[in-house]
């Protein structure tokens, strides 16, 4: 193998303004040795770029077949590598970027360097944690947002800390943008919308706001509201309601929560609130609904 660009934290001058980078490399490989590229999982995420050759990874436990132009992306709990524990003649680039914290809940904070909200980010780490397609076709941003940040962390010139930051949020938000553009692509609305459900009822506590929730299905939010309407009668933040709600009346049934640990769990801000919206749909007081079943 021969490495056109090897930079490696705790060996590169270079990377040393970057400690969340743990490497970038440009590598050619013209040929095969054994054990070069054994599965494992890795602390960072892990965005490779294909640009010459054919190779055949195995990622998440399931085997895919790269070519130019094909970007893989690994989050730190998937394991990555190839099946026959080489690397294939070829030449590809990759970087390792290392959160603060990232599991696969999706829960993401990517550190002080980033200028991504903390409201974005976790709508980031969703939209990776659900992904079931690593692999992204056609994603021409990659390798010229990788050939930037190469650039820069070479020469160093005035801002250079600055702009690489800069270029690593804008390579994540490329990669999120463009996994909800093939995904809504490959599946339709009603499947989708199922899906986004699951994860709005996984944690009805959290404050969604129409933002977060077209984010995860990879729409701007007037397309995301329109769609929804359509599909449910109700605009996102009421059907939202209706969950919260749905999932009152089981607590109410099902177990002996007071009121206000009913409201915080299901997303109400105040057990008045909660009280109040419950009987606008329902007719019923939470006590009196409680009481009467």
């Amino acid at each position: 193998m021969n490495y056109l660009l090897l930079l490696q934290q705790g060996e590169a001058e270079q990377l040393r303004n970057f400690p969340y980078i743990t490497e970038l490399v440009k590598l050619k490989v013209q040929n095969i040795q054994l054990n070069s590229f054994t599965i494992k999982t890795h602390p960072e995420l892990r965005v490779g770029l294909i640009t010459e050759g054919k190779f055949d990874w195995n990622i998440a436990g399931q085997g895919y077949t790269l070519f130019p132009g094909d970007t893989a992306l690994a989050c730190p709990w998937q394991a990555i590598g190839s099946a026959k524990g080489v690397m294939d003649i070829g030449t590809l680039t990759w970087i390792g970027v290392q959160p603060e914290y990232f599991d696969a809940q999706g829960k993401l904070q990517l550190g002080a360097w980033s200028g991504i909200s903390e409201s974005e980010q976790g709508v980031m780490g969703k939209i990776l944690a659900m992904n079931k397609t690593p692999v992204l076709t056609r994603f021409g941003a990659g390798a010229t947002i990788l050939q930037s940040i190469e650039y820069e962390i070479m020469q160093q010139e005035m801002g250079f800390r600055t702009r690489v930051n800069h270029l690593l949020d804008e390579l994540l938000i490329e990669m999120v943008r463009h996994l909800s553009k093939a995904e809504n692509f490959r599946r339709d609305f009603p499947q989708i919308f199922m899906k986004l459900e699951q994860t709005l009822r996984s944690n009805l506590a959290h404050p969604w706001t129409v933002e977060e929730m077209a984010g995860l299905v990879g729409l701007g939010t007037t397309a995301f509201t329109e769609k929804v309407k359509v599909f449910t009668g109700f605009s996102p933040l009421h059907y939202l309601i209706n969950l919260r709600i749905a999932e009152a009346i089981k607590l109410l049934r099902q177990s002996n929560h007071s009121l206000t640990r009913i409201a915080l769990e299901t997303g109400f801000y105040s057990s008045q609130h909660f009280s109040s919206t419950f009987k606008k749909l329902t007719g019923y007081t939470p006590r009196a609904y409680r009481k009467n079943q």
